[in-house]
C-alpha cells in the first residue's frame, strides 16, 4: 500500500491549461484514493480516472494520455496484464505500479514496453506527477521515432526503386562517349516526368531518346519510366522510330492518369561509321549539334505532341563529320529565368552558354552540369522543373 513520503514545503504551482487524462486501474481503494489525494495536493495537472479491474479500464484505455497500471489485479496479474495492456493500447503511455519487494518486476515492465515504473511508498505527488508527465512525453518520443523510422524505411524504398527505374545506357562501343544529367523537379524526388535513354542496336547504330511528360506528380514519373521501357523494347526489336513513336502515342493514350496529359520525345538514329543521324521531333526542343567550336540547333520539322492524335513525324538527316557532340535536353533547362525580370533562358539562350563553355576549352564530360550550375546562377536559384540532358560525343582519336 502507498504510504506518503514527506515532502519539504514548496510553492504552489499553477494548474496548466493542457491536462494530462490519466487512468488509475487499481483493485486496492487505499492505494486509489491515495494517488488521487497526492495528486490533488500537488495541484497536478492530471485528470484521473479509476478503475479496479483491466475489464473496467478495457474501453478507456485509447482514450487517455497515461495508464498507471497495477500488475497485480484480479483479471490480469504481473506481465502478463501490461502485455495485454501494451497490445490494447499500442500508442498510450504506460507506468506500472509495484509493491517494495518487486522493483525487479517494474525494471522487467519497463523492458517489456512500459515508459516507467513506480515503487508503491516510495512515491510523493511530485514524483508521481512528474513520472507521468515523462512516461507521456517518453511515449511521444517513441511514436514520433517509429514514425519517422517508418518513413525513413518508405523513402528508401521508395528511392531504391527509383533508382532502379533511371535508364543505364545500353553500349558497347567505345566510338561514342555518353554523358548525362537528370534532376527532377519534386522536393526530395530521384525520378521526375523527363525520361531519357541510349541504346546499342548493332555495331554501328545507336539510338538516344529524350522526353518530358506533363506534370511535375508521381503519375507523370510513372507515365515517364513506361514510354522509355516502351521505346527500349520497340527499339530493341528493331522497330521504325516511325512506327515507334506511333506506339508511343498508344501507349500514352492508354497508360496516362488524366485525358489532357501529353509528352513531347526526341530521337536520334546515328550511323556511327558514316558521321549522319537522323532526327524525328515530337513537340521537343532539337537537339544541338557542337561541331568546330560551333553550337547550332539540328535543323528538324517539329512534329506533333503525343497524347494529342497519332500524326506521321517527319525525319531529319543532319551530316555530323568525324569529331562532333549531340546535346538532347528537356525545357525545364532553358525555362528559368535571366536577372530579376521575366525573360527566360530560352533555347537561343542555352545555344550562347553552349558556344562559351567551348570556347572556355569545357571539358565535355562536365558539360551538362556547368550548363545546368550556369542555368540556376542566372535563375537566382534551383530550376523549378526537371532538368534531364544527354550528351553524346565522338571525338577524332576516338
Amino acid at each position: 500500500m502507498f504510504t506518503a513520503a514527506p515532502v519539504p514545503a514548496q510553492p504552489r504551482v499553477p494548474a496548466r491549461l493542457t491536462r494530462l487524462r490519466v487512468l488509475l486501474v487499481e483493485d486496492d481503494e487505499g492505494d486509489a484514493f491515495l494517488v488521487e489525494e497526492l495528486l490533488r495536493e500537488q495541484d497536478a495537472a492530471i485528470q484521473l480516472t479509476i478503475v479496479r479491474s483491466l475489464r473496467e479500464a478495457r474501453p478507456l484505455l485509447s482514450e487517455v494520455d497515461c495508464i498507471l497500471l497495477d500488475l497485480g489485479l484480479p483479471d490480469a496479474q504481473g506481465i502478463d496484464g501490461l502485455r495485454r495492456v501494451l497490445a490494447e493500447a499500442p500508442g498510450t503511455a504506460v507506468c506500472v505500479l509495484t509493491g517494495q519487494q518487486d522493483t525487479h518486476v517494474g525494471i522487467g515492465a519497463v523492458g517489456e514496453g512500459a515508459q516507467d515504473y513506480l515503487v508503491k511508498g516510495q512515491v510523493d505527488g511530485a514524483l508521481l506527477e512528474r513520472s507521468v508527465q515523462y512516461a507521456v512525453e517518453r511515449k511521444y518520443a517513441e511514436e514520433n521515432a517509429r514514425r519517422l523510422r517508418e518513413v525513413e524505411l518508405r523513402q528508401a524504398e521508395s528511392a531504391r526503386l527509383e533508382r532502379g527505374l533511371l535508364p543505364q545506357p545500353l553500349m558497347t562501343t567505345d566510338e561514342l562517349a555518353v554523358h548525362t544529367f537528370y534532376r527532377p523537379g519534386r522536393y526530395e524526388a530521384l525520378l521526375g516526368g523527363d525520361f531519357f535513354d541510349v541504346v546499342q542496336t548493332c555495331p554501328e547504330t545507336v539510338y538516344a531518346m529524350i522526353g518530358d511528360v506533363s506534370g511535375h506528380d508521381v503519375d507523370g514519373a510513372a507515365l515517364g519510366v513506361e514510354l522509355r521501357v516502351a521505346w527500349r523494347a520497340l527499339t530493341l526489336a528493331g522497330v521504325p522510330q516511325e512506327q515507334t513513336l506511333a506506339a508511343m502515342e498508344q501507349v500514352l493514350s492508354s497508360e496516362r492518369s488524366h485525358p489532357s496529359t501529353f509528352a513531347t520525345m526526341a530521337v536520334l538514329r546515328i550511323d556511327v561509321a558514316a558521321g549522319r543521324a537522323s532526327c524525328w521531333l515530337a513537340g521537343h526542343p532539337p537537339p544541338l549539334l557542337l561541331r568546330d567550336g560551333r553550337v547550332t540547333e539540328v535543323d528538324a520539322p517539329y512534329g506533333l505532341l503525343l497524347g494529342l492524335g497519332d500524326a506521321p513525324r517527319e525525319r531529319a538527316e543532319v551530316d555530323l563529320g568525324p569529331e562532333w557532340s549531340l546535346l538532347l535536353y528537356t525545357d525545364g533547362l532553358v525555362e528559368g529565368r535571366v536577372g530579376d525580370g521575366t525573360a527566360r533562358l530560352t533555347d537561343d539562350g542555352l545555344t550562347r552558354l553552349c558556344t562559351a563553355r567551348l570556347a572556355r576549352g569545357q571539358e565535355m564530360e562536365r558539360l551538362p552540369a556547368s550548363l545546368v550550375e550556369e542555368a540556376e546562377t542566372l535563375n537566382g536559384g534551383a530550376l523549378a522543373d526537371d532538368v534531364a540532358i544527354v550528351l553524346l560525343s565522338k571525338e577524332a582519336n576516338r
